[in-house]
């Protein structure tokens, strides 16, 4: 997928992966102290955030977003949907929840596609990716994704090879339905050796598929504390592998609040990693903006 000259000249910021809550009215079980994941620090994170809240500093506007499924009414899904496009001024993009081995499935995404933001679909697949991918109302559900030409946003370890595996098969089948691997996939950290390889020869496999991109974020969900160099391997390794075109950085707001503050993250990306200019707007907006259709 070539980038189209209208997006070359981007000035800001197009961040592909974030969340925003409110806790009036939806649901957010996981966001409950009774509810896993059993996090010490939950409760930072536990409240209301709205797109007011997605401040960065002046030299680095936010000029759009992709906001992906936050747990807000995973029955009903387009109830997120209204509630953004209600509430939001920025151009947005949004990416719902859809149970893909759910025989509502249909009938879900017969209620999605009325709703304009709407531009793809995440079931997350973490620990049981195999299951999931491999269910037999998957491959047929994958099917109405490609009819609308929706996107997938896959949130699975890169370390789990039968995970992996089932998504390829899906990738033969269809091959037009575009896919965003969230969080890099789940990088191992440095020290885990082997795993960390395990993930780099997937990570090949799956840039094999011009139809895969990948999102870097979700490193306060590996560790608390990381720090610049903890994360610059995992990024020049994706840079290498699926080329300055396929690779995005995010934020995970808020849950990157665990450890940097919204603006710290983006000047963390800006300076801390010597990007060029060109590298920085493709992977801090043009590659948002192009796999997603954000039009800022």
């Amino acid at each position: 997928m070539s980038i189209e000259n209208r997006l070359l000249n981007i000035k800001g910021i197009i961040d592909p992966h974030l969340h925003l809550f409110d806790l009036e009215l939806g649901y957010y079980q996981w966001l409950k102290s009774s509810q896993a994941p059993f996090w010490p620090d939950k409760s930072k994170i536990a409240r209301n955030f709205s797109e007011q809240d997605l401040q960065l500093a002046a030299d680095m506007p936010l000029v759009g977003f992709v906001h992906i499924e936050a747990g807000f009414d995973n029955q009903q899904p387009w109830r997120e949907i209204d509630w953004l496009e209600t509430h939001c001024q920025l151009p947005f993009k949004s990416v719902a929840c859809a149970d893909l081995c759910s025989a509502q499935f249909p009938d879900v995404i017969q209620q999605l596609k009325q709703r304009s933001s709407v531009v793809g679909i995440r079931h997350i697949l973490d620990e049981d990716a195999s299951k999931i991918l491999n269910h037999p109302l998957t491959r047929h559900h994958f099917a109405n994704l490609a009819d609308l030409n929706w996107r997938f946003d896959a949130q699975l370890s890169l370390v789990d090879t039968a995970g992996v595996d089932a998504l390829l098969q899906l990738f033969k089948q269809f091959p037009n339905v575009a896919v965003l691997i969230n969080h890099g996939g789940w990088p191992p950290q440095r020290k885990q050796n082997a795993e960390r390889q395990i993930w780099a020869e997937n990570l090949q496999k799956l840039a094999e598929h011009n139809n895969v991109a990948i999102k870097m974020s979700g490193w306060e969900m590996i560790e608390r504390t990381w720090n610049v160099s903890d994360i610059s391997g995992c990024i020049n390794t994706c840079l290498r592998v699926f080329g300055a075109e396929r690779v995005m950085l995010a934020s995970n707001f808020p849950l990157c609040t665990f450890s940097h503050s919204y603006t710290q993250l983006w000047q963390n990306y800006q300076r801390e990693f010597g990007l060029t200019d060109s590298l920085w707007q493709q992977l801090s907006a043009t590659n948002a903006a192009h796999w997603y259709n954000v039009t800022p």
